[in-house]
């Protein structure tokens, strides 16, 4: 590293300086990790949280966290992610699932069960918010079967505090989240088997007890603040996760 700075030349002034800005960020996490701040296994913040924390660019950063992984502080992993089909045509997530199951040409409809504001005690535990609005929707073949129920919930901000009056916009989830200013950074996503209850049975028109895959996926702004937790119960005649990703 001294050979950076020692090769540096007054025509190139900015080098040192952004050295110094990575090796204070190296400093700084090495600092935690050694502290117990940061445990192993722990997730770091994402990219844009940490870099305002730290007062650096994102490229200073990224230097710094390729430093950190040659000295084996940390342990990346690059393109994780998972894709959702129905009947293989894959489901932008990104986009959200009314704008790409309509453009996969699945002729999937959707029904909306719920749209108000509501108090979730789990989410209140987990996240901090007292109230959040309620998104519940089904989505249905054109024979009629039900294939999906989902359970959303985003937070009550004032930008969304009308929701439940003015509906959806063009009947996406992420449309409207998107125009409230919430823009999702990261997120994760478990997937389970759940057998159904009396109450989604009679929702999906099934026996009590069938096997659905059951997707719980929380995603989260730049600030590290929910964007959305949404719970959906997947026929798996239809429905397959598959991931994707490299070191």
């Amino acid at each position: 590293m001294n050979d950076v700075s020692l090769h540096c030349t007054r025509t190139n002034m900015h080098k040192p300086v952004r050295f110094d800005k990575k090796q204070r960020v190296i400093d700084e996490l090495t600092r935690r990790i050694r502290s117990g701040r940061l445990h192993r296994g722990k997730r770091l913040p994402g990219e844009h949280q940490l870099a305002e924390e730290l007062k650096v660019s994102r490229g200073t950063l990224r230097e710094a966290l390729l430093e950190l992984k040659r000295q084996r502080y940390i342990a990346t992993q690059t393109g994780v992610g998972s894709i959702v089909t129905y009947d293989g045509v894959e489901i932008d997530q990104q986009r959200g699932w009314a704008r790409a199951l309509a453009d996969s040409g699945a002729g999937l409809e959707v029904e909306l069960l719920r749209l108000a504001t509501i108090k979730d005690s789990s989410l209140q535990a987990h996240h901090g918010i007292e109230r959040c609005i309620a998104v519940d929707r089904r989505r249905f073949t054109g024979d009629g079967q039900f294939v999906s129920l989902e359970r959303s919930r985003i937070p009550a901000l004032p930008a969304l505090a009308d929701l439940p009056q003015r509906g959806l916009i063009d009947g996406s989830l992420t449309a409207t989240l998107k125009s409230a200013g919430l823009e999702v950074e990261r997120g994760e996503q478990s997937v389970d088997i759940a057998y159904l209850d009396t109450e989604d049975a009679t929702l999906l028109a099934r026996d009590v007890g069938a096997p659905f895959l059951r997707s719980t996926r929380t995603t989260f702004s730049h600030d590290g603040s929910l964007v959305e937790h949404v719970v959906s119960l997947l026929d798996p005649t239809h429905f397959r996760l598959h991931l994707h990703f490299g070191i």
